[in-house]
C-alpha cells in the first residue's frame, strides 16, 4: 500500500498507537510510555512520537487504557469553596503534582453543602476516581467520612480534617500560626486583640482560635469573650466582624482576621471608619494569598504556602495509590509570620 493509500485508510478509522509507531519508526511500547508522560523515553523520540500524534490527529482513549491496566488516572478534588482566592492557589499546586506523576484532576466546588459533597464524591466514585483529595464541607458527619475508609481508593483530607476518621490529613499547624501572630501583637503592646472571622463549628476556626486564646494565657491576660467575633469567611464577612468589634464597650486596638480575605474587609471597614491601620488599629491576616502582598500598606500574615500544601496533599495521595496498605498519615505544616506594615504599636490613647 502506498503512503497516500495509508494516510486514506487512516483517515477513514480511529487512528492507533501502532498507526503512530509506524510514523515516528519506535515501537508501540514507546509510544505507550509517550502517552503515560514516561521520563524513561529520550526527548529527541519524544519529539518525534508528539509529530506524529500531532499529524495523524491521535486521540488518547484513557477510559479504556485505565480498563487495560485495571486502574485509573483520574484523581477527583473535591473543595467547599473555590471561589476562595486560597483554595485557588492550593488547586494550582495539587494539579501540578498530579499531572507530574501522570493523573488527571477532576475537580468540582460543594459550595460548603455535605449533600452536594455526598452526590459529587459518589458519582466521581462511579465513574473511578483512582482516590480524593477533600476539603470536607460544614457539616459533615463523622460517619460519613468513616465510611469512606472501606472505598477501594485512598481519601486525603486538606485544610480541614474530622476527628475520629482513619483518613490522610494534610494541614497547616493553625493554632501555632495564630499563637505567633497574637504573641506578635501582644509584644507591640496591645491587650485588646480580637479575633474576626469563621465558626468555631469549624476545626480549623477551632484550632485557630486556640492558639489566640494560648498566647493570651501565657500573657496573664484574661480572655474577653466578646472580642471573639464569629464571620462568613469572606470580605464582607471581614467588614461585618470589624463593625462589631468596634461597637463594644471597650473595642480592641488589633485584630487577628480568620483568613486574607477576612482581613481585606477589615481593612475595608477601618478605611470606611476613619482609622489608619497600623497607627490607629494593626490586623494580622491568616494564608498569604498573592493579595496579601498589595493592600495599602502590604497585610501582615500568617503565611501557610498553600501551592506548597497542594503539592504534599497530592505526595500524601500517591503514595496511598501506590501501597494502599501504607497507613495514613497526618501532616501538620508549620506556618511562618510575615511581617508587613499592618501591625504597629498600641495607640497612646487606648
Amino acid at each position: 500500500m502506498s503512503p497516500s493509500e495509508k494516510a486514506s485508510s487512516r483517515a477513514s478509522r480511529r487512528v492507533t498507537v501502532t498507526d503512530l509507531a509506524d510514523a515516528a519508526g519506535v515501537s508501540r511500547s514507546t509510544v505507550s510510555l509517550v502517552l503515560r508522560n514516561s521520563p524513561l523515553v529520550k526527548r529527541e523520540t519524544r519529539r518525534r512520537v508528539e509529530e506524529a500524534i500531532e499529524r495523524l490527529g491521535y486521540v488518547y482513549n484513557r477510559n479504556a487504557a485505565n480498563l487495560r491496566r485495571q486502574t485509573s488516572d483520574m484523581v477527583a478534588v473535591v473543595i467547599h469553596d473555590l471561589t476562595n482566592p486560597f483554595f485557588a492557589e492550593l488547586a494550582v499546586g495539587l494539579e501540578e503534582a498530579l499531572e507530574a506523576a501522570g493523573y488527571v484532576s477532576l475537580m468540582a466546588n460543594t459550595g460548603d453543602d455535605p449533600e452536594r459533597q455526598r452526590r459529587v464524591m459518589e458519582t466521581m466514585r462511579e465513574h473511578g476516581a483512582a482516590g480524593f483529595i477533600l476539603c470536607p464541607a460544614m457539616g459533615t458527619e463523622t460517619r460519613q467520612m468513616a465510611a469512606m475508609t472501606g472505598w477501594n481508593a485512598p481519601v486525603i483530607q486538606v485544610m480541614r480534617w474530622l476527628p475520629d476518621t482513619r483518613l490522610g490529613v494534610v494541614a497547616p499547624d493553625y493554632a501555632l500560626g495564630a499563637r505567633m501572630a497574637a504573641e506578635r501583637l501582644l509584644t507591640l503592646g496591645h491587650r485588646r486583640i480580637a479575633f474576626l472571622g469563621g465558626n468555631e463549628a469549624n476545626i480549623a476556626t477551632v484550632e485557630r482560635v486556640r492558639g489566640y486564646r494560648a498566647a493570651l494565657e501565657a500573657t496573664g491576660i484574661a480572655e474577653d469573650p466578646t472580642l471573639v467575633v464569629p464571620a462568613a469567611v469572606n470580605r464582607g464577612g471581614g467588614v461585618e466582624a470589624l463593625r462589631t468589634a468596634l461597637a463594644l464597650d471597650r473595642p480592641p486596638t488589633a485584630a487577628l482576621c480568620f483568613s486574607d480575605v477576612v482581613a481585606f474587609g477589615t481593612l475595608d471597614a477601618l478605611a470606611a471608619a476613619g482609622l489608619a491601620v497600623g497607627r490607629d488599629f494593626s490586623v494580622i491576616g491568616f494564608d498569604d494569598i498573592a493579595g496579601a502582598r498589595h493592600t495599602l500598606p502590604p497585610l501582615t500574615t500568617v503565611a501557610v504556602y498553600s501551592r506548597e500544601l497542594g503539592r504534599r496533599s497530592a505526595a500524601a495521595l500517591l503514595r496511598r495509590i501506590a501501597d494502599p496498605s501504607e497507613p495514613p498519615e497526618q501532616e501538620i505544616v508549620a506556618p511562618s509570620l510575615i511581617v508587613r506594615g499592618t501591625c504597629g504599636p498600641v495607640p497612646a490613647e487606648a
